[in-house]
């Protein structure tokens, strides 16, 4: 189960909330064994705090219900970099609103796709909060390098001050509330820091891998 991400041009914390509820409901007779679902690193209560408090009222709603439930936390996509590909080739800058030289949880989307299958094959008993990573952590220099031996060119790491984030996050196309809602969860990931379990499930594809494989596919 995924709660997919609304569209940024609306309130994206209630329409994810929606879409949650509505998920939710349709559990009850339906006969499922099992259930897996992708949540993320950080979920926590609070309020217009993006997936943070989403996915955990999410997860509160399977927990509460008869189903037996993997909950797999995701940490940051790789592919949430993507984006900047066509950016980066032309200016040779990659944007990022972390500290340049803060490793931070990252996975690759086939490996949280492999971990999600793997759970769902499995007993369950099998049931419960799983961390997944990559083999690795990152930072935004990293990420950075990544691009630079892909492309073949220098790429240098801009960090945008956070008095800027939600006028960024205007610029990209959110709105005013999706815009403070992704900022203060950008502050939290940042001020609270990142789960961690040592029980985490490992991915194994590298931050290298995947960058090479975006830029040959471009």
């Amino acid at each position: 189960m995924l709660n997919p991400p609304a569209d940024i041009s609306t309130d994206t914390d209630s329409e994810e909330r929606s879409t949650a509820a509505n998920i939710l409901a349709a559990l009850s007779g339906s006969g499922l064994e099992k259930i897996v679902a992708e949540s993320t690193a950080g979920a926590q209560p609070g309020n217009r705090i993006g997936d943070l408090n989403v996915l955990w009222e999410f997860e509160e709603g399977l927990r509460g219900q008869d189903i037996p439930a993997a909950i797999n936390r995701a940490p940051y996509y790789f592919s949430n970099w993507d984006e900047q590909l066509d950016s980066i080739r032309a200016t040779g800058k990659l944007q990022t609103m972390y500290p340049a030289d803060l490793a931070l949880p990252m996975a690759a989307p086939r490996d949280l796709g492999k971990a999600a299958a793997d759970r769902l094959l499995a007993p369950a008993a099998d049931a419960g909060v799983r961390y997944v990573e990559g083999p690795d952590r990152y930072s935004s220099n990293d990420v950075a390098q990544a691009f630079s031996d892909a492309l073949g060119i220098p790429v240098e790491v801009v960090v945008t001050p956070r008095e800027q984030w939600e006028a960024a996050f205007r610029k990209l196309g959110f709105s005013e509330p999706a815009a403070n809602s992704y900022a203060r969860m950008t502050a939290v990931s940042l001020d609270g820091g990142f789960d961690y379990d040592e029980r985490s499930i490992r991915g194994a594809t590298t931050l290298g891998e995947y960058i090479r494989q975006l830029v040959a596919r471009s």
